[in-house]
């Protein structure tokens, strides 16, 4: 395992963004385990998030892009502080864009934030969690409609969750619906890795009990094999 995805656990688990306990997801799924990046609050937080999130791109797209793309809302500061990532850690100057819900009709019109799209760019999307397809759904459309041959390469999120979608896992179906190639920083399988039985700042994160829930969970919602 590269020492940034180890690292990028670690860094979860600092930034209280990753736990483990009793949730319920937003499908309805009860999971022993929880992706909040709603927590990430700093500047600091923020600059070490887009650092990953930037060696993420270039190990798995590269750097032969024009655009990183985050839908709102989550998206907007995850596409700000990767592209600051790239430009520190790469010295590669790409630019970002979001979009608004709501079409402004004022001022500076449109539903972009950040730099146009032209046509002829190549995109890469920046998303929070594995998700099951409905932002890419609403977000392709208005990236298309920017112009003529937008090359979207790929998606990125920060966790692949390893759980199905309808059939197969959740990335993997955008995969197929889409024609898009999608990848994380990290999946669950890395964070199991890195915490099961291993004490971290005095404490097992993953100790026996709570790998038998993960197992539990994975023997109803799990693609390991696609993880």
């Amino acid at each position: 395992m590269e020492k940034y995805k180890q690292e990028f656990i670690e860094f979860m688990i600092d930034c209280k963004v990753l736990k483990f306990g009793d949730f319920v997801t937003k499908s309805g799924r009860k999971t022993p385990f929880f992706v909040n990046t709603g927590f990430y609050q700093s500047g600091e937080q923020l600059m070490k998030l887009g650092s990953y999130y930037a060696k993420a791109i270039e190990s798995h797209f590269g750097l032969d892009f024009d655009i990183l793309f985050g839908p709102a809302y989550k998206g907007i500061p995850l596409s700000v502080a990767t592209s600051m990532g790239i430009y520190n850690d790469f010295q590669k100057n790409v630019r970002y864009c979001s979009n608004r819900k709501e079409v402004k009709d004022h001022g500076d019109t449109g539903i972009l934030l950040g730099s146009p799209i032209a046509s002829g760019d190549k995109v890469v999307i920046i998303e929070d969690v594995t998700t099951a397809g409905t932002s890419i759904k609403e977000t392709l459309p208005i990236i298309k409609a920017q112009g003529d041959d937008i090359d979207v390469l790929g998606l990125v999120v920060s966790v692949d969750r390893c759980e199905r979608g309808e059939k197969k896992s959740a990335l993997v179906e955008i995969e197929e619906k889409y024609g898009i190639k999608t990848t994380a920083i990290v999946t669950m399988k890395d964070v199991v890795e890195v915490l099961y039985n291993k004490p971290y700042k005095g404490q097992v994160i993953i100790d026996d009990a709570m790998k038998q829930k993960i197992d539990d969970y994975y023997a109803i919602y799990g693609v390991e094999e696609q993880c």
